[in-house]
C-alpha cells in the first residue's frame, strides 16, 4: 500500500512538474537600457518583416553563421531566408505577451512568451512559443545569431 501511495504521488508530481512554465527573468532594475531597447525594437521589427516576407531586411539582420531552430528542424541563414521568401512558412503573425533582454558583454539574449499563427505546408496553425533569440554587437550593430522556438504547454491566448 506504501508503494501504491508513493507511485501516485510521484506520478501526481511529475504531471504537475510537465505544466510548468518558466517565467521570463526579472531584473531588479526598472529601467532599460538604450541598447536593450534596440535589441527589444530589432526583435519588433523582425517579426514584422517575418509576416511581411521582407527577405531582404532579413538578410541584413541575420550573421551569416546564424542558426535557426523550429519543431519540424534546424538550419542556417540561407535556408531559413528562403524557407520565408517560398512561404513554406509563413510567419503571419506573433503576438507577443512578454519580452525581456539579458546582456553578458556584446551578446543580448532576448526571451519572448509568443503565440505564433503561422502557415506551415498550407495549413494555418497556433503555437504558444518562448522564443529565444541571441544577439551580437558587431561595430555597433545588432545581428542575429539564434532563433530558437520551444513549444510551451500553455493554451494558447490568441484569437484569430
Amino acid at each position: 500500500m506504501t508503494k501504491v501511495m508513493l507511485g501516485l504521488c510521484l506520478c501526481l508530481a511529475s504531471v504537475q512538474l510537465s505544466y510548468a512554465q518558466a517565467n521570463l527573468p526579472t531584473t531588479t532594475s526598472t529601467a532599460t537600457t538604450k541598447a536593450e531597447q534596440e535589441v527589444l525594437q530589432l526583435s519588433k521589427d523582425k517579426w514584422r518583416w517575418m509576416a511581411d516576407k521582407k527577405v531582404d531586411s532579413l538578410a541584413t539582420l541575420f550573421d551569416e553563421k546564424s542558426v535557426f531552430v523550429h519543431m519540424g528542424g534546424s538550419w542556417g541563414k540561407d535556408q531559413e531566408l528562403n524557407v520565408i521568401k517560398s512561404g513554406n512558412i509563413w510567419y503571419k503573425k506573433a503576438e507577443v505577451y512578454g519580452a525581456s533582454v539579458n546582456r553578458i558583454g556584446n551578446t543580448a539574449i532576448l526571451l519572448n512568451d509568443i503565440d505564433l499563427v503561422a502557415v506551415v505546408g498550407g495549413n494555418e496553425v497556433i503555437n504558444p512559443f518562448m522564443v529565444t533569440e541571441v544577439y551580437t554587437n558587431q561595430n555597433g550593430i545588432w545581428k542575429l545569431g539564434s532563433l530558437t522556438f520551444s513549444r510551451l504547454m500553455r493554451p494558447v491566448k490568441v484569437t484569430k
